[in-house]
């Protein structure tokens, strides 16, 4: 079972697709995820935040239950986004807003307000080029607020490099998994 870790929503449970279809970040993962932000920003409130590839909607999420005031979650796999949705209601939380779409096409706008923190966590087979791809069209347009961090997590066998114009911060690992801090 899949809960919020800390926050307004602490403890409260997500329902979650079954099967293998999505994979929600460990508990463990998520706490270290979060303590880093928020030693990063100071905080997660009022911060602006993009959770693409979204599965459950846990890091959105968690994000809210800490303070961001905007969560964007995209999915493309409907059964996905509605079970995000269905999380989303049961919180009542009124700033995350379901996007059902392919990161790929979600990314090719320009939004209004940039993000302070984008979270991208495709699926394991998920094309290294098409990663970097996604990446550029981000870091070549206003997505990432001044201080922003984009953050991506990978399994610990996958190869991934920051692609130009991005810039690595810093990577942590936990267990199988990889998070990669850039902007």
């Amino acid at each position: 079972m899949t809960r919020i870790i800390a926050g307004t929503y602490g403890g409260r449970s997500l329902r979650t697709l079954p099967g293998d279809g999505t994979r929600p970040t460990t508990d463990r993962t998520r706490e270290a995820l979060f303590s880093s932000l928020e030693s990063s920003f100071g905080g997660l409130n009022d911060l602006r935040v993009l959770d693409l590839f979204a599965g459950s909607g846990t890091i959105g999420l968690e994000a809210a239950s800490r303070g961001a005031v905007h969560i964007d979650l995209v999915e493309q796999d409907r059964r996905a986004a509605d079970v995000i949705r269905a999380n989303v209601a049961e919180l009542d939380c009124h700033v995350a807003h379901v996007r059902t779409q392919p990161a790929e096409r979600f990314v090719q706008t320009v939004p209004v307000v940039p993000y302070d923190v984008i979270f991208v966590d495709p699926p394991y087979a998920y094309p290294h080029d098409d990663l970097a791809a996604l990446l550029v069209a981000m870091g070549n347009t206003s997505w990432l607020s001044a201080d922003g961090l984009i953050v991506v997590e990978r399994a610990k066998r996958d190869r991934f490099v920051w692609p130009q114009p991005l810039v690595a911060v810093r990577e942590k690992r936990y267990g199988e998994t990889i998070l990669w801090y850039g902007h």
